[in-house]
């Protein structure tokens, strides 16, 4: 049966917790498992989107330890991980916009109504994911899915308003992830529109979510007819709901004061790269505040990250990347790992001597593919041909 959500079911950034949720991966299960909500998915998705770990180190781990194949499916959805990475990288800041044409006709509103926010809607499968989402910063995914649905095709608000507010809630919140998968539902990035109904809630969650009797209690046809025209589903909203926490453009943290000998060699981490590895030099702790002006976090996710950070780092600055390198011109060498987050990716650049590259499990391609199955296709195939992997990056 399905756990019922608890502040108790919150996500560790410790590597105890880490090592416990690796150990714990049944490949198989995950395979017979992973679309019901109390199934046996990884809960790995936080400790990947920060970096703790990555998918060529699970990938390469798990096929020693749990005999991970290629043909399983939790291989298949690393592979989606790295594909919507892909498209990032080919794309930039387009995947904030419309990657395809929208469906043709529609209106959507801009803001996320208080209803959805306040999980208040009257349909159990979007007022638990909300009430979930708030408690434990994590969402399983067929339920992400039915709260993009419901919001953008049956309450016809745009994607990107639905899929930035998810992505300051969630612990495991990566643009790319995040806001292809929105784009994915409305059909932007994808085909056609993704739906649900009650008959599939019933089939993948327990009797809490279940919607008999509401407004998605309905055939596939009639919601498909309400998704491609000016038509809004039925309301069935509640008067009490629940309180959003805050998303919050910057932590409750002050710098710490450290003095930095000249000559040292310094290694800027940044949220997307708390591995702790072992460095020769001193690490500074990073959070660029024009980024979280245009992303906040809530709550959990900046103590998720910066529990992290303090146990890894030397000091944590928090401001203007820009001011903290110009005081850091003395170093022997500035060094940190590339990301693909705007505004740290700009400012690690313009002023890191060297960066890593982001760890991946597949070698970048060239050319954008424009689906998932021509990136699979094309990175299976290279896979089973390269000599001693050297096709990982």
């Amino acid at each position: 049966m399905f756990t019922e959500p608890t502040p108790s079911a919150s996500f560790s950034s410790s590597s105890q917790a880490l090592e416990a949720a690796i150990a714990a991966v049944d490949v198989s299960a995950y395979a017979r498992s992973r679309n019901h909500l109390d199934g046996r998915v990884t809960r790995l998705s936080p400790y990947i989107t920060h970096g703790l770990t990555n998918i060529a180190q699970l990938f390469l781990r798990l096929q020693k330890e749990k005999q991970l194949s290629l043909q399983d499916k939790l291989a298949f959805e690393f592979g989606w991980r790295e594909f919507f990475h892909h498209v990032w990288h080919h794309h930039g800041d387009a995947i904030f916009s419309d990657m395809r044409t929208a469906l043709p006709g529609i209106r959507y509103a801009t803001t996320l109504p208080a209803d959805i926010r306040e999980a208040r809607t009257g349909i159990a499968a979007i007022d638990r994911a909300v009430e979930t989402l708030y408690q434990t910063g994590y969402l399983h995914n067929h339920a992400r899915m039915w709260l993009a649905s419901y919001v953008v095709h049956l309450r016809k608000i745009h994607w990107r308003a639905g899929a930035d507010w998810l992505y300051g809630h969630l612990l495991d919140g990566d643009l790319a992830s995040n806001h292809l998968s929105w784009q994915w539902v409305a059909a932007t990035f994808s085909n056609k529109p993704y739906l649900f109904n009650a008959e599939n809630v019933a089939k993948f969650a327990s009797e809490k979510w279940h919607c008999a009797g509401t407004p998605i209690d309905t055939s596939y046809e009639t919601l498909e007819h309400i998704a491609r025209n000016q038509l809004e589903l039925a309301r069935s909203t509640t008067t009490s709901g629940l309180h959003e926490p805050a998303l919050l453009h910057a932590p409750k943290l002050s710098n710490a004061l450290i003095q930095v000998p000249a000559g040292a060699r310094i290694k800027l981490i940044h949220p997307w790269m708390l591995e702790d590895a072992p460095y020769d030099g001193l690490r500074i702790g990073c959070i660029h505040l024009p980024f979280h002006e245009r992303f906040p976090w809530s709550q959990q996710r900046w103590d998720f990250v910066l529990s992290r950070m303090q146990s890894m780092t030397d000091m944590i600055y928090v401001g203007e990347l820009n001011d903290l390198c110009k005081n850091l011109t003395h170093a022997s060498a500035l060094e940190s790992v590339a990301t693909l987050n705007p505004e740290y990716q700009e400012a690690l650049t313009r002023h890191c001597s060297h960066l890593d590259p982001t760890p991946l499990y597949f070698a970048e391609l060239p050319v954008p593919c424009r689906s998932f199955s021509a990136f699979w296709s094309k990175c299976t195939a290279s896979a089973s041909t390269a000599p001693n992997r050297n096709w990982h990056q």
